[in-house]
């Protein structure tokens, strides 16, 4: 256990000291601080990006749910290429080419300030209370299933221990994030993901040892080994595939907190370069995530674990000796930081520019704007840890449910209008302003009408007929006016040969489809 303590010291020790070497003081522009000066080289952009997506919620409650479903929950991780190929060609260069700092300005420019405004505050509200408190709620959980003995010197009270870790993980992220923007944002997600990576590593050679290797998952659960489930599926249906494309646009193209980095690009190349082989790193992250949550169910052979999401747990209590399992509290803490710093830091941007720029200071200077970008992370971090606390109570009351899929039910309901929003502006030459904001509003209604009509209908199928109608009302206006942008204006690339890269990585997601049908 000394070990273990000594490993965790030592992570935090060496964030921290990362993150304030590179602080930033009070006459710094607005882009230096939220976009490190527009700087940033592919390897920075890729690997930022994607270590602002593993959360841990993959380790828990998307292993958890592979334990249950299989590789079809792989799904919901390789499926991350279609948007990464979107952003990197349709959208990033659409964004560069206008100079926007957040996503709302380019919107504005294409929707009028109506929309663009109910796109912030939609996507202000989202990130700081589901967004910011899933992950506080997350990690905390995560690292007490696995070490709850380890950190009973926090409390006794299992509830008690992980809201202190809530509020402590949640404050450390926000102390660096506040001084160093996003320069101390990537930075740090550096170092956060080649320690939760290493963490992914060890615990899926550990498991697929224990199983008998990877040939042993084939033979002894064969029903798991399916990326394509029957259509009545409950959770996850192939024909759920369709509403997944569409929702990686969201996260993918339209999330600031993920495209911040590539806003932040030195060129359009370097932006490209950086979301493909992000990419890359995706397909990677689904094998460290999903082939454990496989290999257990097989270990186990029918006797199941009461809580889907204590599969990653199982695994590191029973089958990793002292001083790993510290390295593995460390890839926990990782994943929960890199996500959480990134959300404080867009956050911040959002609101510093979209509102208080544009509606109460227009004439503000720029450190002016920095220093509301500052302070709104210190409100975002108290409706984080708010957050957090009540999705700790929701888990507690339903412990059985993969709560994965619970709080992507929830998301949902506001990344929808998001998904018209943005499809709306980068894909009509004239859209009408006043039905974008009447589509983006249609969404919620769409949602409960039809959940009333028909109740059985998985959410990803239901978010792909809500996305649908809500952009056919402006869509079909709009194309007896000016209609479409021509399929030569919407896609972009830097060079011949990206372009081709771009092909192999589509190429490559239709060849995993068909081998693992």
């Amino acid at each position: 256990m000394l070990l273990d303590l000594v490993i965790v010291i030592t992570y935090f020790t060496i964030v921290f000291i990362i993150a304030i070497r590179g602080r930033q003081g009070k006459d710094i522009s607005i882009e230096e601080y939220f976009l490190s000066s527009r700087n940033l080289r592919w390897p920075s952009i890729a690997i930022s990006t994607i270590a602002t997506n593993v959360q841990g919620y993959q380790f828990l409650g998307m292993m958890g749910s592979a334990y249950l479903y299989g590789l079809a929950q792989a799904n919901l991780e390789i499926n991350a290429m279609q948007g990464i190929l979107l952003a990197a060609f349709v959208f990033v260069p659409l964004y560069l080419k206008n100079k926007v700092i957040t996503i709302t300005q380019f919107i504005k420019q294409r929707l009028g300030k109506t929309v663009a405004l109910s796109y912030s505050v939609a996507n202000i509200a989202l990130l700081s209370t589901i967004g910011l408190g899933a992950a506080l709620f997350w990690g905390a959980y995560a690292a007490d299933l696995v070490f709850g003995e380890f950190l009973i010197f926090l409390s006794e009270d299992r509830t008690t221990r992980i809201s202190l870790m809530i509020i402590g993980l949640g404050l450390f992220s926000a102390i660096y994030t506040y001084f160093g923007g996003l320069a101390a944002v990537v930075k740090t997600d550096i170092i956060q993901f080649a320690i939760l990576t290493a963490g992914g590593i060890i615990i899926t050679i550990v498991a697929l040892r224990e199983a008998g290797g990877f040939g042993a998952l084939y033979e002894k659960a064969p029903d798991l080994m399916h990326l394509h489930l029957p259509a009545d599926h409950p959770q996850l249906p192939w024909i759920a595939i369709f509403g997944m494309f569409l929702l990686n646009i969201n996260y993918w193209c339209a999330n600031q907190s993920v495209i911040q980095r590539s806003l932040a690009a030195r060129s359009l190349k370097e932006a490209q370069i950086g979301l493909m082989v992000g990419g890359v790193m995706k397909y990677f992250m689904a094998i460290l995530i999903i082939v454990p949550g496989i290999a257990l169910a097989v270990i186990l052979d029918g006797n199941g674990l009461a809580d889907p999401d204590e599969t990653f747990p199982y695994l590191v209590t029973n089958f990793l000796p002292l001083g790993l399992r510290g390295l593995i509290l460390c890839a926990l803490f990782a994943s929960l930081m890199s996500t959480v710093d990134s959300l404080f830091n867009s956050i911040s941007t959002l609101w510093s520019i979209d509102i208080y720029k544009e509606y109460l200071n227009k004439k503000a200077k720029d450190n002016q704007v920095v220093k509301v970008g500052r302070t709104s992370i210190v409100f975002t971090l108290i409706s984080g840890i708010v957050m957090g606390l009540i999705l700790l109570y929701v888990k507690f009351v339903n412990p059985e449910a993969a709560f994965t899929h619970t709080l992507n039910n929830l998301r949902y309901y506001i990344n929808c209008g998001i998904v018209v929003i943005i499809c709306l502006a980068a894909f009509l030459i004239a859209p009408s302003h006043k039905l974008a904001i009447i589509s983006f509003a249609l969404t919620i209604p769409l949602h409960l009408i039809i959940i009333s009509v028909f109740p059985e209908m998985n959410y990803f199928v239901r978010a792909m007929w809500v996305i649908l109608v809500a952009f056919a009302v402006t869509a079909i206006p709009a194309s007896f006016n000016r209609g479409w942008l021509a399929l030569g204006t919407i896609f972009e690339s830097s060079s011949h040969r990206i372009k081709q890269l771009g092909w192999g990585l589509l190429g490559s997601l239709i060849l995993l489809h068909v081998l693992f049908h």
